[in-house]
């Protein structure tokens, strides 16, 4: 890190006229040295006006979703250390050193602003199912990936500069913090986790996450990052799957024979046959993607690498 470190503050923003006033001005006096970047994704109330009353650098993204924010953030803003944090007022601005403390020491890549450990999240969220939303995903990622986070779906995180250029957005939505909590994992990323107070939305300020449909997208990009960077793991489970079929299928048939030399359930067998037949191609798709996988993996490193390199020069 620069003897002073250029930290950008990200705020991603649809409709917070009530609280983003607020938000910039305690960042405002947390971090005076920072820039508060407020992008304003199709607001249709005074939420860019209010952000550049109150000091921040307003721009606009017309791609609704805040995965497209994001992306568009981390395409067009330099910076030594970031921190993202929600317009809504739910996470507390004095926690924002704690955050950024490991990424400008250098002992961490991706910092999490932890809001379930010690306990303030179910005190104060009332929105039913969040948090077992939450706990559902924590508990995926830790089987599908091995790693356990005490909270994936905060919006509270800071990430270094290489974390910043070698990430990927690939998600619209909602979905961003999962991506960015399994990016962090599969590319082997330090992880940090900080407890931090969470307070619910004032009065009169709404949540845009929808439970339902925005929970169903969380488990689909989580299922979709599964194959595509464990791709040996999730074609070897649907391998088992359809093996297991085929045994249920074609065991009595095998036994039937045994015992009258005859196969009267022929179209079973032939399904059996056909299930079986498909979890050895499961899994040769799995082994010659996890090779392609491999591959494309030492290629990140070594961009990664370049990525730290040219910006240390």
């Amino acid at each position: 890190m620069p003897d002073s470190p250029k930290i950008a503050v990200l705020v991603p923003c649809y409709n917070e006229a009530l609280t983003i006033g607020k938000v910039i001005d305690d960042f405002h006096q947390e971090l005076p040295d920072a820039t508060v970047y407020v992008y304003d994704n199709n607001s249709s109330d005074e939420t860019s006006a209010i952000a550049r009353e109150h000091g921040a650098t307003v721009r606009f993204e017309p791609r609704q979703g805040k995965g497209n924010v994001v992306r568009q953030m981390l395409r067009d803003i330099d910076a030594d250390a970031y921190i993202m944090v929600d317009g809504d007022d739910t996470y507390p601005a004095d926690a924002a050193k704690d955050l950024l403390a490991p990424i400008l020491d250098g002992s961490a890549d991706h910092v999490v602003g932890d809001r379930l450990s010690n306990g303030t999240y179910g005190e104060e969220n009332t929105r039913a199912f969040h948090g077992f939303g939450n706990d559902l995903v924590r508990w995926l990622i830790k089987v599908l990936y091995g790693f356990e986070f005490t909270d994936v779906m905060t919006g509270y995180r800071a990430f270094s500069r290489q974390f910043a250029e070698t990430l990927p957005v690939l998600s619209p939505g909602f979905e961003i913090e999962t991506e960015l909590s399994i990016h962090a994992v599969d590319k082997r990323f330090r992880i940090v986790q900080v407890p931090i107070v969470y307070r619910d939305r004032p009065e009169g300020s709404e949540s845009k996450l929808n439970t339902v449909s925005d929970g169903i997208k969380v488990l689909g990009m989580i299922f979709s990052l599964f194959k595509d960077y464990k791709p040996l793991g999730f074609f070897s489970l649907l391998a088992a799957i359809s093996f297991v079929i085929a045994l249920i299928l074609g065991i009595p048939v095998v036994m039937e024979f045994m015992a009258t030399g005859l196969v009267p359930r022929f179209p079973t067998a032939i399904l059996a046959v056909a299930f079986a037949g498909l979890a050895a191609l499961m899994l040769v798709c799995g082994l010659i993607l996890d090779t392609v996988v491999k591959g494309n993996r030492r290629d990140w490193e070594l961009r990664a690498i370049d990525v730290w390199r040219n910006k240390r020069d």
